[in-house]
């Protein structure tokens, strides 16, 4: 573990990838190097450096404000670096901006479809755009509304689509000129559960049968432990933590055993058996720092038993995504 935090690359490649896909020196997809933001007397980047394989899904985690919109918008090139270099897809982001824009998608946190036009003239739209013939962009159109499961909703105006339909929309909007890199700024804000997971699944399979590279920045810590390869943590404009969500998760302290009693009297005597214990009255809750193992839950078992205290429930929580996210930002870190 580098001085501030960091997992070293050369130890996280001996690691197999989070979801299961063994971890390679594949090529950079995307690279950035001591990158730098300040709007007026406000730092928002202070010098972040990543190295993004290709075909890999990398997540962008911080607190509101941290900068990971900005990472995004320079990456993408939509605003420039007071510092530091980028590149994407083999380009330079400064330099070469035009061909980092042919082969990069962006999706932003607001739906950029048309309301007025139908699905499938929002797809010809971006096929128009894109410069393809009329012929290929009507075929990558179909194609689109098929895998995003909206043939039956071509022809409706999209001020009728639901917040999931406008998300995959917008999505399949962004696929239309095939892009090596797909840049997703929180795109399942808002979303209910059942639409953001079937997003989740497209991503997936954005990269596992086409190679695509995800750069994706969410509010949402179990999106990132469901999806992402490698997961960095921006706070104060600076990556503070980089890893797998397993590796991450280790900064995290233990985990509890919480405990739920019949009666008050009991959780008193309970709380009295262990010296570290939190207690929730109201709820009846007794909550002991430690990990999941066989041992640690006799011990607690076994003293509760040796003081005639019953519990009611016991459930054992590990320390999750969550957990390493409030230690590594914001007042946890301080």
């Amino acid at each position: 573990m580098t001085t501030d935090g960091r997992i070293p690359a050369s130890s996280a490649s001996s690691v197999s990838s989070a979801r299961g896909r063994p971890a390679s020196p594949a090529a950079s997809s995307i690279s950035a190097t001591a990158l730098t933001k300040s709007y007026g007397d406000k730092a928002v980047l202070e010098g972040i450096d990543l190295e993004i394989p290709a075909g890999s899904v990398f997540a962008l985690l911080g607190p509101n404000g941290a900068g990971k919109t900005t990472t995004v918008q320079i990456l993408s090139t939509l605003i420039p670096a007071d510092g530091g270099s980028a590149r994407v897809a083999g380009h330079d982001v400064e330099r070469e901006a035009d061909a980092v824009r042919k082969a990069i998608g962006v999706t932003g946190q607001f739906s950029a479809v048309d309301n007025l036009l139908t699905a499938e003239e929002n797809l010809m739209l971006m096929a128009d755009l894109n410069h393809l013939r009329r012929r290929e962009g009507r075929r990558r159109a179909e194609e689109l509304l098929r895998r995003f499961d909206l043939t039956e909703a071509s022809r409706k105006a999209v001020i009728t689509f639901s917040g999931g339909m406008r998300r995959k929309l917008d999505l399949a909007m962004t696929l239309v000129g095939e892009p090596q890199v797909i840049f997703l700024d929180e795109p399942t804000t808002g979303l209910d559960p059942r639409s953001r997971r079937t997003m989740w699944e497209i991503i997936r399979s954005l990269v596992a049968d086409h190679g695509v590279t995800i750069f994706l920045t969410t509010q949402y810590l179990e999106e990132a432990d469901q999806l992402a390869d490698r997961i960095a943590v921006l706070d104060g404009g600076r990556i503070v933590a980089e890893g797998t969500a397993e590796e991450l998760k280790r900064y995290a302290p233990g985990g509890r055993i919480r405990l739920r009693f019949a009666d008050a009297g009991r959780l008193a005597a309970a709380a009295a058996l262990f010296e570290y214990a939190t207690v929730d009255a109201e709820a009846l809750w007794l909550e002991i720092p430690g990990d999941n193992s066989v041992v640690t839950v006799r011990a607690v078992l076994d003293a509760l038993d040796n003081a005639s205290v019953q519990a009611e429930s016991l459930v054992v929580e590990t320390a999750g995504l969550d957990d390493a996210f409030l230690q590594l930002t914001g007042e946890g870190a301080r």
